[in-house]
């Protein structure tokens, strides 16, 4: 066993060991079998598992009961023509149909996927302008363009529509979900469960719709929705460590998918099936364990299987998980970019070595979204990774598509078409290449390779952003003191590691300890433990009404300047609190 930080030796052993057969074997696979359905899903996971076996690896297969919600099937009645649809997961079920006057109301085409439950940036305008549109949505359908939104089916709701019709951008209609529940609901999330039944159809559909709007007339929505409780297997593969064995790197991905979902995601699983049998065939080798996981009702769920686990092994997460990576659509057809790589800040370094080792390409970094299974926020885990490589935007733009959520940017992503021909043996191997050399560099790392200062350093640009916006209407100086505190006393800690007078398992308690701090500071609303909605969370999100103040009706101003002090006392506090614990270390 090594005690050096990944040394070459030990990475050129493991990459020599890569192979594409059992990977593109499950690929292949996959390709055949649908992952939607429960009983598919299941199928699936004992397809995993077996292979697993056959290549020597344990595999504990966990069977929890999670929330699911199925579409059946969906159409739209307009102008006396009955119009295909797709209803995304927890939609309504109307099979009987719901009729109401349609409204129309264009939406931003930067937001297409957007997350974000901002008017402005959702629609490009301010509340104020829209508001004779949504006071006329009161009982009725809106259209707009976009995918089936979380985000959006909540705003629709609470303007008191009945139903939304998404146009998709293109001749194929994608599934999606509706919910801003992040995974099985609990009693206090109920209430936020969708009530309105919402569909997508595709943008010929679309220009129909709009036209019947423009002169007030009415369609019918009817969808065919499966709910409830289901058994869904969840693969786990635990490698231990040969030094700090309660100390682990969590790998991961979903396996259920829309239709085959080859590209998103059985490359994915194909990549977490080779670096488990990559791991355990070299395990004296490794440092740290590394625990890698296969999730159900991503699709159907809201990344129910990956909420199910962080709630189960919460404790175990806390303690031991120094960090979480994404597996979701590597290997896909023409991605051969790595511009929306993403990554927390304090990972950032790590991941530019391995992507620049593994892949031979520089990256760009993008903040993590409120998506992808990202179910360990509230725990505080450093995270990186979630859609893997990609297409180059002048690739994209020459052959006419429009932004999607997965799939390497290919259109196919959460249609019939994400078949086989969406992967690419080639790209994959190398995207197994680089997630093997990110999960190698943290298990094997003698000191962990987090650079909070970087994140210090987001931290002050953010506050910048904030205290730009607000003027002399609120004062930052007291949070940008903190944070230049605990960046102060970061650059002490790292001499004091350098120079061998904290010792690396110390070191090491207190890179893990600075993420349960300010991974929440920086990405959550709720408490540990619990998980926030399915929307995009702004940077310091305790701040973050100050990045709104300028769309503020005035009337809620001072109620703005009350959450803003609020927000400042809880933001010095964690700062406080993670500068107190470097301090405190040698």
């Amino acid at each position: 066993m090594t005690t050096k930080d990944g040394t070459a030796a030990v990475e050129r052993t493991m990459l020599a060991d890569l192979s594409m057969a059992a990977p593109w074997e499950l690929v292949e696979a996959f390709s055949r079998h649908p992952r939607w359905r429960p009983e598919d899903v299941n199928t699936a996971a004992d397809m995993i598992a077996e292979r697993l076996r056959a290549l020597g690896v344990p595999v504990t297969v966990h069977a929890p009961e999670i929330y699911l919600s199925i579409p059946v099937s969906a159409s739209v009645e307009a102008g006396g023509v009955s119009h295909r649809a797709k209803a995304p997961s927890m939609s309504i079920s109307v099979p009987e149909g719901f009729t109401g006057e349609l409204v129309y109301m264009p939406a931003n085409q930067k937001a297409l996927r957007s997350y974000s439950k901002s008017v402005t940036e959702l629609f490009g305008r301010p509340e104020s302008e829209l508001a004779a549109v949504t006071a006329k949505l009161k009982g009725r359908i809106l259209v707009t363009e976009g995918f089936g939104n979380p985000a959006l089916t909540q705003l629709v709701e609470e303007w008191g529509g009945a139903g939304l019709i998404a146009i998709n951008p293109g001749v194929d209609i994608h599934w999606g979900t509706c919910t801003t529940i992040w995974g099985s609901p609990d009693l206090d999330d109920l209430p936020r469960k969708p009530k309105i039944p919402v569909v997508a159809v595709n943008k010929q559909t679309g220009e129909a719709l709009k036209a019947i709007a423009a002169a007030g007339g009415p369609a019918t929505i009817r969808t065919e929705m499966i709910e409830g409780w289901y058994v869904q297997k969840v693969p786990e593969v635990r490698i231990p460590g040969a030094v700090e064995p309660d100390s682990f790197v969590f790998v991961h991905g979903h396996y259920d998918s829309w239709d085959v979902g080859v590209g998103d995601n059985a490359t994915g699983d194909a990549t977490l099936l080779e670096l488990a049998r990559i791991f355990w065939t070299n395990r004296a080798d490794l440092r740290r364990s590394v625990r890698i996981a296969w999730w159900p009702g991503h699709s159907t769920g809201r990344y129910a299987g990956s909420t199910w686990y962080a709630d189960a092994f919460a404790l175990e997460l806390d303690e031991g998980c120094v960090a979480q990576i994404n597996c979701d659509s590597p290997g896909c057809r023409w991605a051969t970019s790595y511009h929306q790589t993403t990554t927390m800040s304090e990972t950032l370094a790590l991941v530019e070595g391995a992507i620049r080792d593994g892949a031979g390409k520089p990256m760009k970094p993008k903040r993590p979204n409120q998506a992808g299974d990202y179910s360990f926020n509230n725990i505080g885990i450093s995270s990186f990774y979630m859609l893997s490589s990609t297409m180059p935007d002048d690739l994209r733009v020459e052959k006419g598509y429009y932004d999607v959520s997965g799939c390497g940017a290919n259109i196919a992503w959460h249609t019939e078409n994400d078949t086989i021909e969406i992967a690419d043996r080639t790209i994959l191997e190398t995207d197994i290449k680089v997630y093997l050399l990110s999960t190698l560099r943290i298990a094997n790392a003698e000191v962990l390779p987090f650079d909070w200062r970087a994140t210090t350093a987001e931290f002050r640009a953010t506050l910048g952003r904030y205290a730009a916006t607000m003027g002399d209407l609120f004062d930052f100086a007291p949070v940008e003191a903190a944070i230049d505190g605990l960046d102060a006393a970061l650059a002490g800690f790292a001499a004091r590691v350098s120079a061998g007078t904290v010792p690396a398992t110390a070191a090491n308690a207190v890179l893990q300890g600075l993420a349960r701090i300010l991974v929440p500071l920086n990405f959550t609303r709720e408490p540990r433990f619990r998980h926030d909605p399915a929307y995009t969370v702004p940077p310091l999100p305790a701040l973050a009404v100050a990045g709104e103040w300028a769309h503020l009706p005035a009337e809620h101003r001072g109620f703005a300047l009350t959450q803003l002090l609020r927000g400042r006392n809880q933001t010095i506090a964690a700062l406080r609190d993670a500068t107190r614990m470097v301090t405190a270390a040698g």
